[in-house]
């Protein structure tokens, strides 16, 4: 379990993580999700120890990161695939990592093999790798020590889609053996695929958490319309708030029973309506994160710059 209790970290007068407090449980996928510059890789870093916290906690199985004695053993993760090693072979970063944590020899081929890393390359210098090849790497190196833990930023960029769907695989066969998988992702769709629970953050806070199903069952609905200014003035007179979506759509705060006698009532033509969780996790993200995304404000600051 990892369990973050009011976390806040500032660099000067900027707040990077506001008080931000959650738990992601065994046997479940959590996915962590915000616009760029939201926090998340901030409050990943401050889960392993890497960014101190200005205040709060945050403990994987009952302990802080920087305490456990073998911390891959209890914990996997990876935050940046890039940062590996350039100059040594993908096999030498796993042999170190498995010298390192005591673990048996056969441990490195193991992962090798689980990871699809072929014998030729596992013997490349990791500067000739895709990035593609450096998230496998990164993912059979959280692996190796058989934690109970995942922790994941972004780990599925470069891969191709079979290496996509590859990687849903191990993380949800991962989870369903009782690991705790914390995962941080731009890919929307792929979060609503695996994902059990949510964690959304803007500009630093949650503003929503919860299990996947319950936060998109009450995400509202999708209206579109020929007419959607006339219908847009419809619903804020009806006292509906709303967020466009696309060109002739509105995502408004109402199941569709509600919206669609407001559209009747006012005459305008309805080409689609259906309850938002059919749109997806995408609709419900740009809802909660209208006023913290990087297009939509000119302060936001980069998470690389935080941490």
């Amino acid at each position: 379990m990892i369990t973050v209790q009011s976390v806040t970290r500032t660099y000067g007068p900027f707040t990077a993580v506001d008080d931000v407090t959650f738990t992601a449980q065994p046997g479940r996928v959590t996915g962590f999700l915000g616009p760029n510059g939201a926090g998340k890789s901030t409050t990943m870093r401050i889960i392993v120890g890497l960014t101190r916290a200005t205040s709060g906690t945050a403990t994987v199985a009952g302990h802080r990161y920087l305490d456990l004695p073998n911390p891959g053993l209890e914990v996997g993760v990876l935050l940046d695939a890039s940062a590996q090693h350039a100059g040594r072979t993908g096999r030498e970063i796993l042999t170190i990592a498995q010298r390192f944590m005591g673990l048996p020899r056969r441990r490195v081929e193991e992962m090798l093999d689980l990871v699809s890393l072929t014998p030729e390359e596992a013997s490349r210098r990791v500067r000739d790798y895709s990035l593609g090849m450096r998230q496998r790497l990164g993912i059979a190196t959280a692996l190796i020590g058989d934690p109970e833990v995942l922790i994941l930023d972004e780990p599925a960029n470069g891969l191709d889609p079979g290496g996509i769907r590859w990687m849903r695989g191990l993380l949800r066969d991962y989870a369903d053996r009782g690991g705790t998988v914390l995962l941080s992702s731009h890919l929307l769709h792929e979060i609503e695929v695996i994902a059990d629970d949510l964690v959304v953050i803007g500009n630093g806070r949650i503003v929503a958490q919860g299990a996947k199903s319950d936060l998109l069952r009450s995400a509202g609905s999708v209206v579109r319309s020929t007419r959607c200014e006339v219908l847009a003035q419809a619903l804020v007179e009806s006292g509906v708030s709303f967020s466009p979506v696309g060109d002739d759509g509105l995502l408004a705060q109402a199941d569709t029973s509600q919206v669609g006698e407001i559209a009747f009532a006012a005459g305008v033509p309805v080409t689609e309506l259906r309850p938002a969780d059919g749109g997806g996790l995408e609709e419900m993200f740009l809802e909660l994160t209208a006023g913290s995304r990087r297009e939509t404000t000119s302060h936001a600051q980069p998470e690389g710059a935080l941490t």
